[in-house]
């Protein structure tokens, strides 16, 4: 992988592309990828680059080391937070959560180690998850006299259920690996030595097809998981005609009756 240029110097995050694939690393293994403002800052540019750089077709975060992808918050800053500040903490994780899930292009989460509090809100935001055997997932933010802010309360129970969802937020206990396989949490679990490569075969799968075809279709299940059924048919009902007068659907259309590799141009 190279190294990518940003055009800032980043000191919390390693940003490199291989081919279409930008991989946004967090690196502080001192502090178990703890999130603090500055992470925050760099990261929301960092996903920013990726959205509008042409060259990248997909997004794979992970973290550095071996022990976490990001073990939560540095806890010291909640020291001096107020109710203002607070707000203000919770509105700038919204953004970078909201980034991730608004992105037209795919985001994996490589999860390799802690997984906790922020930074499984980050994860919860991916469109998919697939975690190392020594991955551990946990909200322990009650523990601390707070609460998730960064749409944990309305993620977590989409994916594995409310139940479950109260169970893990309101115990703080912390889930290993093969349970969040078992409860849908994450995707795949893998051993560390293999995460990254089959986090690139995941995101080469989904890069496999048509751009716009991805887009629009997680464009819809976003927009979808709360509404009716009749809302939601009208929202694919619109977003999906779009495709219709593709240029990637002639292709797709073309390379099945060709019987051949389409050659998508998400156009």
């Amino acid at each position: 992988m190279e190294n990518v240029d940003m055009g800032r110097t980043l000191n919390t995050l390693l940003v490199q592309q291989e081919g279409g694939v930008a991989v946004i690393t967090f690196n502080r293994p001192r502090q178990l990828n703890a999130m603090n403002m500055e992470v925050m800052a760099e990261l929301e540019d960092a996903l920013l680059w990726a959205a509008r750089e042409r060259s990248v077709k997909g997004v794979i975060l992970t973290g550095s080391g071996e022990k976490a992808f990001i073990a939560g918050a540095d806890i010291v800053m909640f020291r001096d937070m107020d109710a203002v500040t607070g707000r203000d903490f919770a509105i700038a994780g919204e953004r970078i959560s909201r980034l991730i899930e608004d992105m037209p292009k795919p985001v994996i989460a490589a999860v390799n180690g802690y997984c906790l509090g922020g930074g499984s809100e980050v994860a919860l935001a991916c469109d998919m998850r697939i975690a190392s055997e020594n991955a551990v997932f946990g909200q322990p933010e009650a523990k601390y006299g707070i609460m998730p802010i960064w749409y944990g309360t309305k993620r977590l129970p989409q994916i594995v259920g409310m139940g479950r969802a109260r169970e893990i937020i309101m115990t703080c206990r912390m889930v290993k690996a093969d349970e969040a396989e078992r409860i849908g949490l994450v995707n795949k679990v893998v051993p560390l030595a293999d995460l990254m490569a089959e986090a690139m075969a995941m995101m080469n799968a989904v890069l496999a097809n048509s751009p716009l075809g991805v887009a629009y279709a997680k464009r819809a299940m976003t927009l979808n998981w709360d509404l009716d059924l009749e809302h939601a048919g009208e929202v694919e009902r619109d977003l999906g005609a779009v495709l219709y007068a593709t240029a990637d659907k002639n292709e797709g259309v073309a390379a099945f009756v060709e019987k051949r590799k389409p050659e998508f141009k998400g156009r």
